[in-house]
């Protein structure tokens, strides 16, 4: 009976956590609009796919994609590289000031991007003439503290003994990151790819900034162009609305959807020997 009752309060559960995305999904396929109740439930009718091509129409969902793509793979790809090697810096070597390194690590934190907006803006457009470009936009988000943060506790988590071993075997430093490190943290290297790609696929302040180019801009920038100055002359404007928070919501669904079942313990203690 017990798991019964579990069982429906869990259903009860995803079925309020979902909704909202049925509703959004449903209501994008809309041709006229219905904010109430029985909107959630429309007559086959009512559906059509008009309001994703009028997007496709006015922004070019493909070129807006490719940009997104480009623009947020870039970023990943910094933070990865950039995030590893610092964690592992500051977890595994030992330098003078490596504590102090890592306190400056969790102040820059609690420091909002928004206020570093101008300066970069400086830096980037002015003194580097990176306007209208995607290394321009992808520069200053290729270092993450928070994935740097991750990455240093999953290191810690590793036994000395590994890294003892690999060392009097001779192994040297890039060696032991590469052959024995990143092996056995791949569920941090995942958590740093959703970490990471939500930010970007969002960001549209940054881009927007860097370049007023429709065919540089990400689709956060589009949309948000779309949804501000052409989604009220459309047909169903609710529908223009919906339909685009679903085609910038649905590449994060999709990649949580396919990483959700790797996020599990990996067993590190298995690397020694009994």
């Amino acid at each position: 009976m017990n798991s019964l009752w579990r069982f429906l309060a869990l259903l009860l559960g995803a079925f309020v956590f979902l909704f909202p995305f049925y509703y959004m999904l449903v209501g994008s396929l809309q041709a006229e609009p219905d904010p109430g109740v029985q909107g959630a439930f429309p007559s086959p009718g009512n559906l059509t796919g008009r309001n994703y091509a009028e997007i496709d129409a006015a922004i070019n969902l493909g070129r807006s994609l490719l940009n997104s793509g480009i623009f947020t793979g870039g970023v990943i790809l910094g933070t990865l590289v950039f995030g590893v090697f610092a964690g592992y810096a500051l977890a595994r070597l030992q330098f003078r000031g490596r504590g102090a390194v890592f306190g400056l690590m969790l102040l820059v934190q609690v420091v909002p991007f928004q206020l570093l907006t101008i300066p970069l803006y400086v830096v980037i457009v002015r003194s580097y003439g990176l306007a209208d470009s995607y290394f321009g936009m992808i520069a200053p988000f290729t270092i993450n503290s928070t994935a740097v943060f991750v990455f240093r506790q999953y290191f810690l988590q590793l036994p000395q003994e590994l890294f003892d071993a690999a060392r009097i075997d001779g192994a040297g430093e890039l060696n032991i990151l590469w052959r024995v490190a990143l092996p056995l943290v791949k569920p941090a290297l995942l958590t740093g790819v959703l970490i990471t790609f939500i930010g970007p696929w969002n960001e549209f302040l940054w881009p927007f900034l860097i370049t007023k180019q429709q065919d540089l801009q990400p689709l956060a920038v589009s949309l948000s162009n779309y949804l501000t100055t052409v989604s009220a002359r459309a047909a169903n404007p609710i529908g223009a609305v919906l339909a685009g928070a679903c085609v910038l919501a649905a590449p994060a669904v999709g990649l949580f959807t396919v990483f959700q079942r790797r996020f599990i313990s990996q067993g590190i203690e298995s690397g020694i020997e009994g």
